[in-house]
């Protein structure tokens, strides 16, 4: 079980961290950001498939993709309702707690799409599967950190410090290394350089606005989508147990 699990974690990190970068790179490189919609299209088969690896004993229900489905809604509305504070948005607040309750598969595939619906409300273009790649590597890592099979709550500290920290270093990273490669004519130090200083101060009120999102919204919704699993099912017995264990302990 623990050989098969281990090779299913391997083939899914193969998958997300190596296959869809160089899908990304492969736009960039032979199809000059021209087909942009086409490299969203295959980042999101891409991130489906380490999510049905997930599942490999038995057959995701239509009602685990119901749930991811809501909850990559629920970040594309959020990051709606912020659209006139620029950087100030609950997107990666959203994965995370989705990836800490449901696992790093399917915290990629919140994030992928969550990136590419939004960007309907805010334009499509070259950025968009960059964009996704950034929210779906935040979900996937929270939920390699976080979740272990098991119904488990980590500490809103150890939630919110990862929060702040990846969403300026990955996602801030990435995005900024994107305008590195597309608008600098040539990239040198000082042009890499020129581009992450003046980023600095949008990256620290996402990753700002990001500790405050989970800070609010952490118990709240990851308390919600542990009542969905086990109402619905969505969990293995070893982690039913767990959770009557828990329900007696506080009763």
């Amino acid at each position: 079980m623990r050989r098969t699990s281990g090779r299913r974690l391997i083939l899914s990190c193969v998958l997300i961290l190596v296959v869809v970068p160089l899908t990304i790179a492969f736009g960039m490189t032979f199809l000059r950001d021209r087909s942009y919609w086409f490299i969203s299209a295959a980042i999101l088969v891409e991130a489906t498939l380490p999510f049905f690896l997930a599942f490999a004993r038995r057959r995701p229900k239509a009602r685990e993709i119901v749930l991811i489905c809501s909850l990559a809604a629920i970040a594309v509305i959020g990051r709606c309702a912020f659209f006139m504070l620029p950087q100030f948005k609950p997107v990666s607040a959203v994965v995370i707690v989705s990836a800490v309750g449901l696992g790093p598969e399917s915290g990629f595939l919140v994030g992928a799409l969550a990136g590419f619906v939004s960007n309907f409300f805010f334009g499509q273009g070259p950025w968009t599967p960059w964009q996704m790649f950034s929210f779906g590597v935040i979900g996937f890592l929270a939920g390699l950190l976080f979740f272990r099979g098991k119904i488990r709550k980590p500490s809103k500290t150890e939630v919110c410090v990862y929060g702040g920290l990846s969403t300026f270093l990955i996602y801030g990273g990435l995005m900024n290394f994107y305008s590195v490669l597309a608008f600098s004519t040539a990239v040198t130090k000082e042009s890499v350089a020129a581009v992450y200083l003046s980023g600095v101060p949008f990256d620290l009120i996402h990753a700002g606005s990001t500790v405050l999102f989970l800070f609010l919204i952490e118990k709240p919704m990851a308390e919600k989508i542990t009542r969905m699993r086990v109402k619905y099912g969505l969990i293995d017995e070893s982690e039913r147990l767990a959770e009557a264990r828990s329900r007696f302990r506080s009763g």
